[in-house]
């Protein structure tokens, strides 16, 4: 696999103009928000997603309502768009690598291709770690039954994750044991796998960058994330555990892997923090990220609008943030009575009459419990107020806090 990491002259798409139509593959909330961003800065948007009533589709100038991979409409979404970008990690990268063939496209299908498969990734990790000083945690590949034998002691207890196709905790069991690990690989249904040590976490936190297609680089401040059930709870900016040179670490890291890789776009990159204080660098998401969402209401530049910018080939934006935040996502859980499972609307009246209050649905019409509805992000002169508003708000809807 060739990746082309040279910088390149930016050759901007201006909007408001007849060929400023910009493309993405997917049509769920990232698109969505991707096309607000879009649609306010004078681009339309056209969106390739075989799911009708989804909510990018919604707003989008266009829907082509067809597989990812469906040529047809991938030739169709080519003409509509100037260029194409696309929402989450798991679309073809082949289809990226067409469209390619016809226009920009930003991310390029091989640096997708790398987040895709979990073996490549840390490979790439290990690769980078050289120089910048972060590896991801021990770890070994696990094709079939006899790959088992090689496990050693020191990766267990570990996780068990497929390689390819897991997302908010899906596809992966922890493992204590060898007979739990054969178990656990026996319920992967022949899926390869990759095992990968526990650590003695302290926390997580998620660096968003973002690449011009001229190698100009940006990125924002360290984000802290609390997770649920393998669904991410809470976004805490800035980090109110991470230490400055932690941070700094973590965000060189950032930046020196997404000019390896040759990116352009946002790319947003996990880490752990270890109670050592040490960083170990998790996984990365060629996209926008659930974690940058505060971006929305609290910096100057959204990770959407940034989004928008690397595509049009415009100058990234400012990533500074104006106001402390906490991100906390809502999901279908709050439609439904904790006792009884009765349906029932939420009280959004109550939670905007907090201050600082920014709530943001999805257009999604069927509220399913672990399903991701929305989220309010709840900015404040001070984190204190802003996790003050959060618990206020957990308390309304009956969330615990």
């Amino acid at each position: 696999m060739t990746i082309d990491t040279q910088p390149h002259p930016r050759q901007a798409l201006l909007p408001n103009t007849d060929q400023s139509c910009l493309g993405i593959l997917g049509g769920g909330q990232l698109g969505r928000m991707f096309a607000h961003a879009a649609q306010s800065m004078g681009y339309r948007v056209a969106v390739l997603e075989p799911e009708a009533g989804c909510p990018a589709g919604q707003v989008a100038e266009h829907h082509l309502q067809a597989a990812y991979d469906d040529r047809d409409a991938l030739l169709a979404l080519g003409k509509l768009s100037h260029a194409v970008t696309t929402e989450f990690e798991n679309v073809p990268a082949g289809s990226l690598i067409m469209l390619a063939q016809h226009g920009f496209v930003s991310p390029a299908g091989e640096c997708v291709s790398v987040a895709q498969d979990r073996l490549q990734e840390k490979e790439f990790f290990t690769r980078c770690g050289a120089h910048t000083g972060v590896f991801p945690a021990p770890h070994l590949g696990i094709a079939n039954e006899s790959d088992l034998a090689s496990v050693g002691d020191h990766l267990l207890p570990g996780i068990l994750k497929t390689v390819r196709m897991g997302y908010d905790g899906k596809g992966q069991i922890r493992v204590r044991t060898r007979d739990e690990l054969a178990t656990a690989f026996a319920e992967m249904n022949g899926q390869v796998c990759v095992l990968e040590k526990m650590l003695p976490l302290a926390y997580e936190v998620s660096v968003l960058v973002a690449r011009g297609v001229d190698g100009e680089a940006v990125v924002y401040p360290i984000a802290e994330n609390v997770h649920r059930d393998g669904i991410l709870f809470t976004t805490t900016v800035p980090s109110p555990n991470v230490t400055d040179g932690v941070a700094h670490k973590a965000q060189k890291a950032a930046l020196e892997l997404i000019a390896e890789l040759g990116y352009v776009g946002v790319l947003c990159i996990e880490f752990f923090v270890l109670q050592d204080g040490s960083l170990v660098i998790n996984e990365m998401a060629p996209r926008p990220h659930n974690s940058g969402h505060y971006t929305i209401d609290a910096c100057v530049t959204s990770q959407f609008e940034q989004q928008v910018r690397a595509l049009a080939q415009l100058p990234l934006g400012d990533v500074r943030q104006h106001s402390s935040a906490v991100m906390l996502n809502i999901l279908g859980d709050v439609w439904f009575d904790g006792d009884t499972g009765s349906a029932h609307d939420p009280a959004w009246d109550q939670v905007l009459a907090l201050p600082g209050a920014h709530l943001h649905l999805y257009g999604k019409a069927e509220a399913r419990r672990a399903r991701k509805m929305g989220h309010i992000t709840f900015v404040a002169p001070t984190l204190d107020a802003a996790q003050a508003t959060l618990a206020k708000a957990c308390a309304i809807l009956g969330i615990a806090a």
